[in-house]
């Protein structure tokens, strides 16, 4: 087997450019992408276009589509925001940290039959720059930006996309099925009626 030598991207539009040709390919090596993603060093200047804040929720901005293979979307979390507990609809789950921290909290799938709190497998706090990996055969997540003085910004790549997940209720493990939206698309804010009415696509 050749091996590939990691080229190191010096820009997140190079960056771009070396995930496309990756994903060309239908075997992802998923330690490969993430050495990829590790070895691009957070350049605020280059991603801060992408970076919209909202007061009240961390929110989901899109910075590329992939060729349909992947979405690469940059996240922004507030102090004090955090996601549900939540799957990934089947699909590898990359995120970088571009600013900040951020903590995440690895769950059990609940027993079908369980009536009570989910079962917390393991946490960990993601530094800047670092990478982490998560499926769906990894268990589910609950990501947060615990910090009560700064934003923190992560990049997430999710190959295949998807824009269905389902959430899950820490204290009964009751699941809800969630329609994923784009808080803004190429650094452009997205009209609230479409991400409002989002059912038929």
């Amino acid at each position: 087997m050749e091996q590939t030598s990691v080229v190191k991207p010096e820009t997140l539009d190079e960056l771009i450019e070396i995930l496309h040709k990756i994903f060309d390919s239908d075997n992802i090596n998923v330690e490969e992408v993430q050495n990829i993603m590790e070895s691009y060093e957070s350049k605020p200047h280059e991603w801060k276009k992408f970076a919209k804040f909202d007061p009240f929720r961390y929110t989901r901005n899109l910075v590329d589509e992939g060729n349909g293979k992947f979405n690469l979307i940059v996240l922004c979390w507030g102090e004090g925001h955090g996601s549900s507990i939540h799957d990934h609809t089947d699909s590898h789950c990359f995120m970088k940290m571009l600013q900040g921290q951020l903590k995440e909290t690895l769950f059990d799938w609940p027993e079908k039959e369980s009536k009570g709190d989910m079962v917390q497998k393991s946490q960990r706090i993601l530094q800047e720059n670092k990478v982490a990996y998560i499926n769906d055969s990894i268990g589910l997540h609950r990501v947060e930006n615990v910090s009560h003085t700064e934003g923190a910004v992560s990049l997430h790549l999710y190959s295949p996309p998807f824009n269905i997940c389902q959430t899950f209720d820490q204290r009964t493990g009751h699941k809800n099925e969630v329609k994923m939206t784009f808080w803004s698309k190429y650094g452009e804010r997205t009209p609230f009626e479409t991400t409002v009415s989002q059912e038929n696509n």
